[in-house]
């Protein structure tokens, strides 16, 4: 998930160093957040997160914008997030960010853990109603485990060109994209991963209780390399799609996030 074309603010000084410009355009963090929120890490947390960002490092050593790892990483990786509970990264389903008022358009909280050049590793807190709409991960690959609560998650995949003449773009721009997901996950399901070109690579979220959702993604957004997230309006195809198709039009959209940075000694 996670999504690079929104500004997040309230994290690591790390963090805004090598990412912020990344995140100017369409994604604004609120840092005006308790500092008492999120409780000082054990060294059991750190431990774990150490082990995450150690096997992420490795999946994701030779990342470059179209990287897809191996399945044997693959399965390496999503074999330890898949055992994960919230607890076990220092979260928990009493703090704020998951109790806000569902009437209240409550916002996402990005936590922050890790980022490298090759990765980045954060917790997305979803409030019950939250959302985070429909965008994109370019040429990237994408772990969500989710560890609390239960989320409605709708993907597609681009559709490319076909020898049968098939139209896959529109004079304003909408690109033709096949629905690949439109289910609710919980914390019982397992890691879903998205690639570059397919597992539902444009996806949106939508809370249906208080949510937690760990994500690994690799390489990283980065605007300067022209990996910046964008956002996207559907439009169901009605002739002959069967609900499988929609145009996916880029708009232009500014997601405001509470930020917290987790303050961990991580060997990078």
């Amino acid at each position: 998930m996670p999504l690079q074309g929104s500004k997040v603010a309230g994290k690591s000084a790390s963090l805004v160093a090598s990412s912020s410009s990344n995140r100017r355009r369409r994604r604004r963090v609120n840092r005006s957040m308790s500092s008492s929120m999120i409780s000082t890490p054990t060294n059991s947390t750190t431990s774990t997160i150490q082990k995450i960002y150690d096997i992420s490092r490795d999946v994701f050593a030779a990342a470059t914008p179209g990287f897809v790892p191996p399945p044997s990483d693959v399965e390496r990786l999503t074999g330890f997030l898949d055992s994960l509970t919230l607890q076990d990264i220092g979260l928990d389903a009493t703090m704020s960010c998951f109790t806000e008022n569902p009437q209240d358009h409550p916002k996402v909280t990005y936590v922050h853990f890790a980022n490298s050049p090759t990765l980045s590793l954060c917790v997305f807190c979803f409030p019950q109603s939250a959302v985070i709409p429909l965008h994109d991960h370019p040429g990237m690959t994408v772990f969500s485990k989710i560890l609390l609560g239960s989320m409605h998650i709708k993907s597609y995949d681009w559709v490319t060109a076909s020898s049968s003449n098939q139209v896959t773009r529109m004079p304003n721009g909408a690109r033709l994209a096949k629905l690949n997901t439109d289910a609710i996950f919980d914390a019982t399901s397992k890691t879903v991963v998205l690639y570059p070109e397919d597992g539902g690579n444009l996806h949106c979220f939508n809370a249906m209780s208080p949510c937690a959702v760990l994500d690994v993604m690799g390489p990283p957004y980065c605007l300067e390399e022209g990996r910046d997230c964008s956002y996207f309006d559907s439009e169901a195809v009605h002739a002959g799609g069967d609900g499988q198709y929609a145009w996916l039009n880029k708009v232009p959209r500014t997601i405001e996030m509470n930020g917290f940075p987790m303050h961990l000694n991580i060997r990078m």
